[in-house]
């Protein structure tokens, strides 16, 4: 059996483009995520080397089944990649929603907790286990309108580095990538409770943002180092984005 990665958020955007590019690193794919018709579609696109679990991170159920449905297969697990996450609403502090922040704070971060903790022994027992979490410039940084993203990104950055702290001396590197600005088909269009045109005007005039096969690309080089060799954090923007406030917009013709 091949080296099992397993991938939450995996329906679609980084999670998908992470799972048919690891596929063709030699890994056997575990695409979870909640839509099971988008993961069936995904392993019948990528064949033998991946299978589907319908996974709800928020669901300490769902993610017992995984860990079970992963055990299944027979093979090492040595990478999870927790994709898995999202944000909701973009609105100030005085007028934010306590249920956004609450799912913020489920996914981003006790999701990354549930999976975490139910595949780290078999991670551990791999002797080559990898846990790539993927952040965002949010996780150290703060912007009007973001308290709530950047709440659970800065929570979920002190999870992984706190796990680092405590793997050490055990065959598990910790990883975090931690992406600017990336223009997938759902991320802002969730954001915006399904407003296409306020999830385009993100992304007005930056010629190139980043794209979910970019961020694919530096989760299979961080995982595919030699074991000793630990990417600690990779911060990554596209070329036009200097800084979370800082992004070069070309003005229309």
């Amino acid at each position: 059996m091949q080296n099992i990665a397993v991938i939450t958020g995996a329906s679609s955007g980084i999670g998908a483009a992470t799972a048919r590019r690891l596929a063709t690193e030699g890994f056997h794919v575990v695409a979870a995520a909640r839509r099971a018709d988008r993961l069936k579609a995904l392993v019948d696109e990528i064949g033998p080397a991946a299978t589907a679990v319908e996974c709800d991170v928020t669901s300490a159920e769902a993610v017992a089944s995984l860990a079970a449905a992963v055990e299944a297969l027979g093979g090492p697990v040595t990478l999870l990649v927790n994709n898995a996450g999202g944000a909701f609403g973009l609105d100030p502090v005085a007028s934010g929603s306590a249920g956004d922040w609450q799912s913020m704070y489920d996914v981003n971060v006790l999701g990354t907790l549930r999976v975490t903790q139910a595949l780290l022994p078999a991670l551990e027992a791999s002797g080559n286990g990898t846990i790539v979490t993927v952040g965002s410039t949010a996780a150290f940084t703060v912007y009007e309108g973001g308290g709530g993203y950047t709440a659970a990104k800065h929570a979920q950055t002190a999870l992984v580095g706190t796990l680092r702290l405590e793997l050490s001396g055990k065959p598990v590197r910790v990883v975090e990538i931690d992406p600017g600005m990336v223009r997938t088909d759902e991320f802002s269009l969730k954001r915006f409770g399904g407003d296409q045109a306020r999830a385009d005007a993100i992304y007005d005039g930056v010629r190139e943002p980043l794209v979910a096969d970019d961020i694919a690309d530096i989760i299979a080089f961080a995982a595919t180092r030699p074991h000793h060799v630990n990417l600690d954090r990779i911060v990554v923007r596209p070329i036009a984005q200097a800084a979370q406030h800082k992004v070069h917009r070309e003005k229309a013709p």
